[in-house]
């Protein structure tokens, strides 16, 4: 299986990993030849079609000399290309979209039955991905959807198109799915959704988002993180909650996506710079020390030099520990791909230098800022060969911390940072402490949590039970 895209691509392909386990299909073991090869594909991403379709063509000779061999391919791209994969890819059996993820085994079956290429698309959700079984990545870590699809209409996006509307997914379901991952030994769990803050709005709780995040950090997990929010819904009940509940990690992704409010009014973003200073200033009040994260476009249509240096402006006066930074380039099926005033793409990448440089020396500037500290590090890998294992501090910063005996991946240290480096800490001392963890001992025995199917989770009539209720079970 491979995975291309978000967060959101990665959870559904768990769930696609669980319902292959459930068909009875296995992992392939490395240097085998496959029975089933899976893309999860990505609109998003630039060249997202080329990538897979030269994917596509290198599995082609394999294909034809493996007899019985079946390609899948399912995710954004399928739902915005549909029959057209099959047009030009006649040789893959199954095309599925993001609202029928749990269709795939039986199309599978159906492909191989009838001898021909099975395209299902439906128009909308039928059955939250979380609802399926799942195969996790990590010992210690898991995505749990708390709601798929989104309500904003912003212009140079294509995912409402592809994911539909925002469905949200019931608290019950949601801590339910966070027990069973904390019986089986996970320390982290991100939150995720299209807009999580707007959580609540489609069972008519607009303080939804801030009361599960202190119902989840009440289930014994030590990390609760959550992406994205959007700046519009960011409201003083979430910072209070973050504030608030020990388990929420003091890290934070907001996209600004251009500090100039005339862009952000082109890209139809329901904030203006000032706004989105004053959400970080609140956070800041009350979790100081919270890593800060982004997402900025660059040569948005119809920006202009002052525009430009507007996000110069506010980027630098967010002092983002970080910032994901795209030129922008037309997405067929978005208003902006069809907008006057498309910025030259030598203009574009001056530009995007600019940011990147300035970007660049703030993060390593607050990476340097760190050095003395003491942080504690959930270790995501350890490699011997290199001498240094890696994890995640509480804020989010990727740590490089020097090789212990007896550490697993899923155990969590604490040491001392040493060096600032422009996209990482590291941490070449001796450890102050060493924490063994049911994760550790999960990893060490080759064991990843899984989690089975559940009930179906779609809102029914009326609002849910308060989550106050529901945390004190």
């Amino acid at each position: 299986m491979r995975t291309y895209g978000c967060q959101m691509n990665v959870h559904d392909s768990e769930r696609i990993g669980g319902l292959l386990d459930e068909a009875g299909y296995a992992p392939v073991p490395a240097g085998q030849t496959p029975d089933v090869v899976v893309f999860n594909t990505c609109a998003v991403r630039e060249n997202a079609d080329n990538r897979l379709y030269g994917n596509l063509g290198h599995l082609k000779p394999l294909k034809d000399r493996t007899p019985g061999m079946q390609i899948a391919v399912g995710g954004c791209l399928a739902q915005k290309d549909q029959a057209a994969i099959t047009a030009r890819a006649p040789y893959v059996d199954v095309v599925f979209g993001t609202h029928n993820v749990g269709a795939l085994p039986v199309l599978l079956e159906r492909a191989r039955v009838e001898q021909q290429s099975q395209v299902e698309l439906l128009e909308a959700l039928e059955v939250f991905p979380s609802a399926l079984p799942a195969r996790r990545a990590s010992a210690a870590t898991a995505w749990v959807s708390i709601s798929v699809g989104c309500d904003n209409t912003c212009t140079f996006c294509i995912v409402p198109s592809l994911r539909g509307k925002e469905r949200d997914r019931l608290p019950a379901d949601v801590l339910r799915e966070v027990d069973v991952l904390v019986a089986q030994g996970v320390l982290e769990v991100t939150l995720l959704g299209q807009n999580v803050n707007s959580y609540g709005r489609e069972f008519g709780d607009r303080a939804a988002f801030g009361a599960l995040l202190r119902a989840v950090g009440g289930t014994g997990l030590e990390r609760v993180r959550f992406t994205s929010p959007h700046p519009r819904d960011f409201t003083d009940d979430v910072i209070d909650a973050m504030a608030e509940t020990p388990a929420v990690c003091p890290s934070l992704h907001m996209p600004l996506q251009s500090g100039s409010d005339a862009v952000l009014r082109a890209m139809r973003r329901s904030y203006r710079s000032e706004r989105f200073l004053d959400i970080l200033d609140r956070v800041r009040a009350q979790l100081p020390a919270a890593a800060i994260t982004t997402d900025i476009i660059v040569g948005f249509p119809g920006e202009t030099d002052a525009d430009f240096e507007d996000t110069l402006r506010v980027v630098e006066a967010s002092r983002f520990a970080g910032a994901f930074t795209f030129q922008y380039s037309p997405r067929p099926g978005t208003p902006a791909a069809s907008y006057p005033g498309q910025v030259p793409p030598e203009v574009v990448a001056e530009r995007y230098g600019r940011l990147v440089t300035l970007q660049d020396a703030m993060t390593l500037a607050g990476h340097e800022a760190q050095v003395g500290a003491t942080v504690e590090v959930l270790v995501h890998d350890v490699d011997g060969r290199r001498g240094r294992m890696d994890g995640r501090a509480r804020d989010n910063r990727l740590v490089h911390v020097a090789a212990a005996q007896g550490v697993r991946a899923g155990d969590v240290v604490e040491t001392v940072v040493t060096r600032g480096g422009p996209h990482y800490l590291e941490a070449d001392g001796a450890l102050l402490a060493h924490r063994r963890t049911a994760a550790g001992d999960a990893w060490a025995a080759g064991r990843l949590p899984s989690t089975p199917r559940v009930a179906l989770g779609m809102p029914g009539v009326g609002a849910p039970a308060p989550l106050s209720a529901l945390s004190c079970r």
